[in-house]
Parts: C-alpha cells; sequence; structure tokens
C-alpha cells in the first residue's frame, strides 16, 4: 500500500512537519505539498512559507526522513497570462530541497496555445531541478478535459510532462474509464483519487471541488473502474477536503482515516484482478 498519499487540499492549511507526522500516521508514504497554506483555515494553524524560511525547509526534510515520507507532488504551479516561469526559480529550488521530483501544473491563462507553450518552459524549468511536471484538467478551466490535457502533453512533447488524472474532474469533463483505455500508460503522472455524486449537489464546481469532496466509496464515482484502468504503480494521492467536518471540529487525522481505509479497501480489491495486458 506504498502507493497510498495525502493531498495538500485535504488538511486545510496544516503546518508541514505536522503534516507529515499525520500521514506517516495514517500509514501513507506520501503527502502533496505547496509551499505556502491553503488559504482556507479553520483550525487557525500559523501561517508558513516553505520558500523563505530555510530552517522550516530542514526540519520538515528531517522529519520526513524520519518518518519515511516523501513529497509525491509539488503544487501547484499555477500558469497565468502574465505567468514569468524565470520567476519561478526560487520556488523550484525550494521544492528540490524537500526532494520533490515531480511538480503540478494547470492553466488560469484563457489564451490555449500561450498556456501549451508555458506548459514547455515550466516543464523544461522544472527538470533542470531533476523534477518532471503534471498537467492537471479541470472543467471551466483552459485544460478543461482529457482530449485537451493529452493535445497539451503532445504539444510539450517531453516523457518528463504527463497527465494529473483528478477522479472528480475526470468524471465531471465527461470522461469514463473506457476512455483511458486509449491513453498511453507513460502518459499518466500521478492519480487523485475522492468521491462525489454524478449531478453536483453545489452549484459552484470550484467550490465543490475546493471544500466539499465525499470519502471514496460514498459518492457516485467509478473509482475501481478508474483505478483498473491506469497503470498500478502511481501514486494514489487522496485530495478530500471537508469544510463542513472540519468546521464541526473534527480534524485532520479523524477525517482522512475513513479515506485511508476506503482506499486502501479500493486497492486491495484491485490486486485481487487479474492486470489486463500491456496496451
Amino acid at each position: 500500500m506504498d502507493r497510498i498519499g495525502i493531498e495538500n487540499i485535504s488538511v486545510f492549511g496544516l503546518p508541514p512537519v505536522a503534516f507529515v507526522n499525520l500521514a506517516a500516521d495514517l500509514g501513507c508514504r506520501h503527502i502533496s505539498m505547496a509551499l505556502y497554506p491553503f488559504d482556507y483555515n479553520p483550525h487557525d494553524y500559523p501561517r508558513f512559507s516553505l520558500k523563505e524560511d530555510a530552517a522550516l525547509r530542514r526540519e520538515m526534510a528531517a522529519v520526513m526522513r524520519d518518518r519515511a515520507v516523501t513529497i509525491s507532488l509539488g503544487e501547484v504551479f499555477a500558469v497565468r497570462a502574465d505567468t514569468e516561469v524565470r520567476d519561478w526559480g526560487a520556488d523550484l529550488g525550494a521544492m528540490k530541497e524537500l526532494g520533490v521530483h515531480r511538480i503540478n501544473t494547470l492553466s488560469l491563462d484563457p489564451d490555449q496555445s500561450r498556456s501549451f507553450d508555458k506548459f514547455a518552459e515550466l516543464t523544461e524549468a522544472a527538470a533542470a531541478y531533476g523534477m518532471e511536471t503534471t498537467v492537471e484538467f479541470i472543467p471551466g478551466l483552459t485544460v478543461a478535459d482529457l482530449p485537451t490535457a493529452i493535445a497539451a502533453v503532445r504539444h510539450v512533447g517531453r516523457a518528463d510532462f504527463r497527465l494529473l488524472i483528478d477522479a472528480m474532474h475526470f468524471i465531471r469533463s465527461g470522461s469514463r474509464p473506457e476512455n483511458l483505455a486509449a491513453v498511453d500508460p507513460d502518459m499518466i503522472g500521478y492519480v487523485q483519487i475522492c468521491d462525489a455524486p454524478l449531478v453536483p449537489k453545489i452549484a459552484n464546481y470550484f467550490e465543490e471541488a475546493k471544500y466539499e469532496r465525499m470519502i471514496p466509496g460514498t459518492g457516485d464515482l467509478p473509482l475501481f473502474g478508474i483505478l483498473a484502468a491506469l497503470p498500478r504503480d502511481r501514486i494514489i494521492g487522496i485530495e478530500v477536503p471537508l469544510r463542513s467536518q472540519a468546521e464541526a471540529g473534527i480534524g485532520p487525522f479523524d477525517r482522512l482515516r475513513p479515506c485511508v481505509d476506503a482506499a486502501r479497501d479500493l486497492l486491495t480489491r484491485l490486486d485481487a484482478k487479474p492486470a489486463e495486458p500491456e496496451r
């Protein structure tokens, strides 16, 4: 079960060292991490900057070594119309110091062609620090679905620029598990799971995605089918922000323990299913 990780959005600004310990206590070997805390902070955690605070980076790296936890994904390098990739040098350096081997990007720039070019620049810059890059597609954004994300990967044309498959975004953007069968497995770099209803119950998609996803197995997403169609060595990040529980005073361990148990159950069932032949 070394594939399971906890995504940064799930812990609502929990400080880095505490986040590492939380993941280890839940039996997870991976976390995704941003250099700054999440913008929603129901538990009044102290703010931090892994970019500016070198001592905190050293402390976090030491705790990760002690607890056998790695940062599986550096979040999030969002491309905007005025983005200058060269300005991200210090951010990439901080990620590298923390042992990050993969960063994630998405586009907030409505110009698709310019977004694709910026992805190529970022991938080249990240490669100089020994990191690969994934691209996340999200309904409503410039890279909104799987076909557009595949077009971005082909445009960049590098083996170290790959797809991030988020189960909620994947299904809500109109794809189904069988669509993954046509995707080159080497094109897929990272996976995030949660659950959700097929028909949204919250009008604002981004409100739902950032704050109110569901524990795997409690919604309508075909999670087993998605995972069965994906390479079996990819890290599975649990991205389940539960704002209503946090506001009810439930801490991150108790919020996430059912999510981890559900992910383990999915992977146990998956491991019992014969692997599909290489495509």
